[in-house]
């Protein structure tokens, strides 16, 4: 399945959110393809960021992910450079951006 989400990065700190992304830590890369995520690239424009990830799974991944340490450590990370966060909770799973077309 395809995911598409919506987070907002605070404008103060993209930079931060940035590099922060060219250093994620193997450990967590590993376990998001050991919860059944095949790819996840995200996009910026402005402060506004666009995640697609394709997993077998959405909910499942939100749940194994969630309680990993690895997991948590990057979420309290990224809750200080953002405005809008991932929601790893269940309700997390209904998150998605909803597809209006698709060609």
């Amino acid at each position: 399945m395809r995911v598409a989400l919506h987070t907002k990065v605070r404008a103060d700190r993209v930079e931060r959110y940035e590099a922060a992304h060219r250093e994620v830590p193997a450990e967590l890369t590993a376990a998001i393809r050991a919860a059944g995520a095949t790819s996840w690239t995200i996009w910026r424009s402005g402060t506004d960021l666009f995640h697609v990830l394709e997993c077998e799974d959405y909910a499942r991944l939100l749940a194994e992910l969630e309680p990993l340490p690895v997991n948590v450590a990057w979420q309290a990370r990224m809750t200080e450079l953002l405005d809008v966060a991932h929601d790893y909770s269940a309700d997390g799973a209904d998150a998605g951006l909803p597809v209006v077309w698709e060609l």
